[in-house]
């Protein structure tokens, strides 16, 4: 065989769909705000700090709390730089004027001469927090750290609070000496401490914990108001320029109806530090050009807001807003980081790829002919639109939820069960059934795993714990697997929300059935989750909601009916990020299936905008697929401008994805007229058609075939390997294919010419016709051949070993 041929024609470039140029108009302020947006004072000791917040018509934002003229209209609360205190119980309103622009917000002192008492949960606790005595590096670790531990962030108070206080009695706690408690001396480096020096002896931290000891260590005499939300101001921030900078405050809202600043107690956290680094106190300095999402938690929240920062002086002309809500929101977000997109891509492009991504093959010399003549100008309509009725179509997407669902076969798992399971779901999209009803029946399914081939989803994976993850992991891209040990430290999601999510599946039954390969899945109506910290019960709790009646009921239909509703806010943008991670390479929230706090979605206007869509479309794939394939976001070239030649997140730009294996040898069989047989399978079946995750060969397993063992995306990969390269030169897959289809001898027979063929070749592996540079170097090296039919296999060869066969582009 001869070298690879380089890979030519890939890309071409096209105009920019805008200009960098000069505005006409300097950016000019537009908004005035101060946050938070209301201001509540309780009790003696509460404060509240506040920012003013200017925004110009670029979007630019400015803290100008600084310079702005910030007054009170009464003296029912006192200013201290931009800290307001109670001074009398009232109402006023704290005004700010600046450059010519007014806002103001009300303010509500109550019990400002009511002293409330130190707190072990409402004080001391969130000391641990921001001082990181509770996390994993220290004493928050399994073992503790100095023969001394406390719960991972919190989640066991009770338990902390019998470690500090009575597990080695004065060492720790000097009740009559208070400063010279351990616990302080320790703190503050007065003691040799492994952990360091953790905050200043004249900081509010030790003022906390000092008055905590003098008053006799109390624990909280009751139930202390839960935190039920915590709010981080400013909602939204552009910065531009370098050492430009925006505070950030926190607030916690308890369920008492009160609120607290909390700024000083929350831990920040940026994504980014090389454009958005973040001091402890939450003062944010732009530095390169980025994206940034700054984080701040609080007990068991956590908040963030994405930050932008933009070059000082960058002259840009927005492009302008065509095509489809899609393409709208993208464009909202690369005016917002001063970004161009690139422009739309070729005919031929666009073939290849909407056929790819559609249904798993490549066009034929047929459709492409057809495709290139059509002078219509709806013809990628059009195109769209038979795709998606294809019966490939609903195979491909049957596949790819039949990985995350681990559909294959196992010991406990029989070959027949996983046939029926995989033809099951087949049926589902080929009858077009709204996907919120697939995993309804799916979730609350009953019967033999025979009979009722959904019931696999129980058989597969029988622990309660795992059902749960699964279940939440799959349908709603949440990761709960951190809270089963503690809580979550970069999610809201506690213990209790974990065991009280699992508690639906506690009362899954199984039972033999005649036939021992087969199980029967039942409602047992009996079984508990017990929280492994105080061995309860755990009453069933939606994931970040309310409790529900389950008295009487199957618990699964109960949760089912709640996850796949409209309202539930995790379950639609889950299945949209789903398939827009499909068409684009990447999800708006990406890995798809790791939402949180922490990992933001790129574009959260265009998710939400998508999630609504599928919810108006009732679910159905096939139209919220229309509306991305239509869109011009999803026909931009590949091509990059220097706007956005670094961007990866975006979409400002096609993206260049390596074929998924089960589409790559289905595209390399096509391609050769080859054949291949599949486990179970008659000849001629492709390789998205393959039922059991068991069944597979060394191609599949080598360009990264799903294993089918977790539930996460990522066991399906398109990474490249050293072993894909060495197989596609040296392994028989695309030699065997390429002699046993016949292709090169069944043309020359016909009596095609050498350009003929390679045309033909070019045609049916790449959707494009070789240019006239490439057809003169291809007929010179294929006369180079021990024998025409030889010399024109090996172009053959080498065109199936390209990067422009294997990639989508």
């Amino acid at each position: 065989m001869k070298s690879l041929l380089p890979w030519q024609g890939l890309m071409v470039l096209v105009s920019l769909a805008g200009a960098i140029g000069v505005s006409a108009d300097e950016p000019k302020l537009t908004a005035l705000n101060i946050y938070p947006p209301e201001i509540n004072l309780q009790t003696k000791e509460d404060l509240q700090r506040y920012i003013v917040v200017a925004t110009r018509s670029d979007g630019v934002t400015l803290d100008v709390t600084s310079q702005a003229e910030v007054k009170l209209a009464d003296a029912c609360a006192r200013q201290e730089q931009n800290i307001l205190r109670p001074a009398a119980d009232g109402q006023t309103t704290l005004t700010a004027t600046y450059a010519g622009l007014t806002t103001s917000v009300p303010v509500v002192v109550k019990d400002s001469a009511a002293e409330r008492p130190i707190s072990y949960q409402l004080d001391v606790m969130p000391v641990f927090m921001r001082a990181g005595c509770n996390t994993g590096s220290c004493h928050g670790a399994a073992r503790g750290k100095d023969g001394f531990r406390l719960s991972l962030f919190g989640f066991d108070p009770a338990g902390d609070y019998f470690r500090v206080t009575r597990e080695i009695g004065v060492r720790r706690i000097n009740l009559a000496v208070p400063r010279e408690s351990l616990l302080l001396e320790k703190s503050i480096g007065s003691v040799p401490h492994t952990g360091g020096k953790r905050f200043d002896e004249n900081s509010e931290y030790y003022a906390t914990m000092l008055k905590w000891l003098e008053a006799g260590v109390p624990n909280d005499a009751g139930k202390t108001p839960a935190v039920v939300g915590v709010d981080i101001y400013p909602p939204k921030t552009v910065l531009e320029g370098t050492n430009g900078t925006q505070q950030f405050i926190v607030r916690a809202r308890y369920a008492d109806g009160t609120d607290r600043d909390v700024t000083s107690l929350a831990v920040f956290i940026t994504s980014n530090d090389a454009s958005a680094p973040i001091e402890p106190n939450g003062l944010v300095t732009a530095a390169s050009r980025g994206e940034a999402f700054i984080l701040a938690r609080f007990e068991t929240h956590t908040v963030g807001v994405q930050t932008l920062v933009l070059p000082a002086g960058m002259d840009y002309t927005p492009p302008a807003v065509t095509g489809n809500y899609i393409d709208q929101k993208i464009t909202d977000k690369l005016t917002r980081i001063r970004m161009l997109p690139s422009g739309l891509c070729s005919d031929e492009q666009f073939l290849r790829r909407a056929t790819i991504d559609l249904i798993g093959l490549l066009p034929t010399e047929e459709e492409y002919a057809e495709f290139m003549v059509d002078s219509d100008p709806n013809k990628r309509t059009k195109l769209v639109d038979r795709l998606l009725e294809r019966r490939e179509f609903s195979e491909l997407w049957a596949m790819k939820w039949a990985e995350v669902l681990k559909i294959k076969s196992t010991n406990q798992v029989s070959a027949k069960s996983v046939y029926l399971y995989h033809t099951w779901l087949s049926d589902q999209f080929l009858a077009r059934r709204p996907f919120d009803e697939i995993v309804r029946e799916l979730m609350t399914s009953s019967g033999g795993t025979f009979i009722a081939p959904q019931t696999n989803f129980y058989q597969v994976e029988r622990d309660t714990l795992k059902t749960s993850e699964n279940v939440a992991q799959v349908f709603m891209g949440l990761r709960t697997q951190c809270a089963q040990c503690h809580n979550h430290p970069f999610d809201r999601w506690t213990m209790d929300d974990y065991y009280g999510f699992a508690a639906f599946f506690s009362q899954i039954g199984r039972k033999p059935a005649e036939d021992e390969r087969e199980l029967v899945i039942f409602n047992s109506g009996g079984g508990e989750v017990k929280h492994p910290v105080n061995n309860q019960n755990l009453t069933p709790q939606f994931l970040g909601g309310e409790q529900p009646d389950v008295a009487g009921k199957d618990r699964r239909a109960v949760v089912a009916e709640w996850l796949t509703s409209p309202d539930n806010e995790f379950f639609a943008r889950n299945v949209a990020n789903r398939i827009w991670q499909h068409y684009f390479g990447r999800g708006i929230i990406d890995p798809v299936d790791d939402i949180r706090v922490s990992n933001p979605p790129s574009n959260p206007e265009l998710l939400d905008e998508l999630a609504k869509k599928l919810v108006e479309y009732k679910f159905d794939f096939r139209k919220l697929v229309r509306d991305i394939c239509l869109s011009e976001t999803y026909q931009r070239t590949t091509a990059r401008n220097d706007s956005n030649v670094d961007d990866e997140i975006n979409f400002a730009h096609g993206n260049v994805r390596r074929i998924p294996a089960e589409n790559l040898l289905d595209c390399i069989v096509q391609a050769t007229d080859g054949n291949e047989k599949y486990q179970g399978l008659p000849l001629g079946s492709r390789a998205v058609q393959i039922a059991d995750g068991k069944a597979s060969n060394y191609f599949l397993d080598t360009f990264g075939r799903s294993p089918r063992e977790t539930v996460c995306a990522c066991d399906a990969t398109t990474d490249p390997s050293l072993s894909q390269a060495l197989h596609l030169l040296n392994g028989t897959t695309v030699n065997s294919k390429i002699a046993s289809g016949g292709i090169v001898r069944k043309m020359l027979a016909a009596k095609k010419t050498p350009e003929e063929i390679i045309e033909r070749l070019y045609i049916r592996s790449l959707t494009r016709k070789p240019t006239a540079e490439e057809m003169q170097t291809l007929v010179e090296i294929a006369a180079k051949g021990e024998t025409p039919t030889a010399g024109l296999e090996d172009l053959f060869w080498a065109v199936l070993n390209s990067r422009e066969f294997l990639f989508n582009h």
